[in-house]
């Protein structure tokens, strides 16, 4: 795992799992709202394209599913994501399944862990684990660097008071 500046760059772990880490300046707290509230999630999960939250049952068992929608307009929808929350430790850490609607049938679990670095900045921890490698090998090849980095930008114009979806 390299990272150049603000940008996380993800590596793969054994054939089977991908890992990514990036700092953010802002709170815990803050980072963790930016995760957790629907409001927030949907000005900078979908790289600040326009996001619905269609679902989000944010508790153990519960169902989640984000819609990101192209940025020419029109309502054409580019990318459909959801899964169900398997653990949710406060502040801590989320793990989920999760499936994107490009490959349809192959379930991911995804884990995000929050470390408060003491000094207003957090470190976020991304495991995602794949259930074959070519699983691992198809989402690299789609753009998930980029487009994890481009909301990851988005994140970073949320957390710093900027508007996101102008």
């Amino acid at each position: 795992m390299t990272q150049t500046g603000r940008y996380a760059t993800i590596s793969k772990q054994g054939d089977r799992a991908m890992y990514v880490e990036r700092i953010f300046d802002a709170t815990r707290d803050r980072v963790w709202d930016a995760y957790t509230i629907p409001s927030q999630i949907s000005q900078w999960w979908g790289r600040g394209n326009t996001l619905v939250v269609e679902r989000m049952e944010f508790e153990r068992g519960g169902h989640w599913r984000y819609v990101e929608y192209s940025p020419s307009g029109g309502g054409q929808q580019l990318n459909g994501f959801e899964g169900r929350y398997r653990e949710i430790s406060p502040k801590d850490r989320i793990v989920r399944t999760f499936e994107w609607d490009g490959m349809p049938g192959y379930v991911s679990v995804e884990s995000t862990t929050f470390v408060d670095l003491g000094d207003g900045r957090t470190k976020i921890i991304n495991t995602l684990q794949c259930f074959t490698p070519e699983e691992c090998d198809g989402m690299m090849g789609a753009g998930m660097e980029r487009g994890m980095n481009d909301s990851y930008e988005a994140l970073d114009r949320l957390l710093s008071g900027v508007p996101v979806n102008v």
